[in-house]
């Protein structure tokens, strides 16, 4: 195995000891100031939040390190028959293990953005980038690196330098990394003011992102030296494990492509499943997300949306109809009290014109317990609070009865 030794770290320190260090280091200062200059330009004066190219604030992008190590390559090549290159041998690699961190740090962001796991896999991947850059830096990687050349893994019948293999991981990781930049760009692009069609919209990406990893993973199993024709045998027992134990979550995914194509179930939709009922804020391939009115919500896995009675309140129509009821005295006349009621619920604002509200005698108490009539008025924001709507018509409808002077019943 190769060891570093003092020897080696004594000849990097006598070099960045040269006094042609301090006109590299102005070179590198230039090139990072046209780096940033450039970003920020480029950038415009608005900041983006959330961007893979500019990032928070411009320097934690990917576009930065780019710049700054195309700069900082072409300014190397400049001065190499001009000043013995010592900082700019440090430098590359640094903005080289940037540019990657910060590459797959933002991708990992922008596409599981509330995932805690990929914050933890995120430092993981920081702390192996800036270990293999210092490797580097110090002579130890490549030497490692043709260390492991010699040792060979067997994979079945075939026998794998375990050098060839990590890189043939590491540039599969690439492939994937990308794979999943390209699917949250599109994925920008579709959703971008989507509003009655975002389930399409979303099916379309989900389909995309699949599509593209299992591109990306056949890359990375090729650039690792694997043979392909092994994903043979991968995909039988991949049926297999199917059909015996992933069934559920099988069914959970395929029903999730159903909801999305059929749009029986979109999102922002009041529907009502296994006794919950709330409107609809995501849809993924594997459950639906159900908010009720008083916050509470509910992951309800896919097949059940569609293997049972699901209630729907805005498929057909947004307008969802509201009821409330009140009694009245025996020799309250109603000939006249009605069309008031009526009257006053549709001035309540959010109360549709259009069906009118409709006062009904629903029944007769007894034991003086008076009429009873219901009120039946429509809205269309059923997404929000009902009672309060529900509230605001009985405010309306006390006032009349008060105006009125009719006294409500008591047992």
């Amino acid at each position: 195995m190769p060891v570093l030794t003092f020897d080696e770290l004594g000849r990097l320190a006598d070099a960045l000891r040269q006094p042609t260090v301090l006109g590299e280091a102005g070179v590198l200062l230039g090139c990072l100031s046209a780096a940033w200059a450039l970003t920020r330009l480029l950038r415009g004066y608005a900041p983006r939040p959330g961007s893979i190219w500019f990032g928070d604030r411009i320097v934690d992008g990917v576009l930065f390190p780019a710049l700054a190590l195309a700069l900082a390559l072409m300014a190397r090549w400049g001065l190499r028959e001009i000043l013995p290159l010592a900082l700019f041998e440090v430098a590359v690699p640094v903005l080289v293990s940037l540019l990657v961190i910060r590459l797959v740090v933002r991708v990992l962001s922008r596409t599981y953005p509330d995932s805690s796991a990929m914050r933890i896999f995120e430092r993981w991947i920081s702390w192996l980038v800036w270990i293999g850059g210092v490797l580097w830096i110090l002579g130890v990687l490549p030497r490692l690196m043709g260390e492991l050349d010699l040792v060979h893994w067997n994979i079945g019948s075939i026998s794998v330098p375990l050098g060839n293999l990590i890189e043939g991981l590491l540039s599969g990781a690439a492939v994937l990394v990308l794979a999943l930049w390209v699917s949250a760009a599109l994925e920008t692009r579709l959703l971008a003011g989507a509003t009655d069609n975002l389930s399409l919209r979303k099916m379309a990406v989900k389909t995309l992102r699949a599509l593209l990893l299992f591109v990306g993973v056949l890359i990375a199993f090729s650039a690792a030296g694997i043979d392909l024709t092994a994903l043979g045998v991968l995909g039988g027992a991949l049926g297999v494990g199917i059909g015996l134990g992933l069934q559920k979550l099988a069914a959970n995914y395929v029903s999730g492509f159903v909801i999305l194509a059929e749009r029986s179930v979109r999102i922002g939709d009041m529907v009502g499943v296994d006794g919950f009922e709330g409107y609809v804020t995501d849809i993924s391939t594997r459950y639906t997300r159900l908010r009720a009115l008083d916050g509470r919500e509910a992951i309800v896995p896919n097949e059940m949306m569609v293997t049972q009675r699901v209630v729907n309140n805005t498929l057909a129509d947004p307008k969802v109809a509201q009821s409330t009821s009140m009694r009245v005295a025996y020799d309250t006349d109603l000939q006249a009290l009605m069309p008031r009621l009526a009257q006053a619920v549709a001035a309540v604002p959010r109360v549709l014109a259009s069906p009118a509200p409709d006062v009904q005698l629903t029944s007769f108490g007894a034991d003086g317990l008076g009429l009873e009539l219901t009120v039946i008025f429509w809205i269309t924001d059923a997404n929000l609070i009902v009672d309060n709507a529900r509230s605001d018509v009985n405010l309306a409808i006390l006032r009349v009865l008060d105006a009125q002077e009719i006294k409500i019943p008591r047992a």
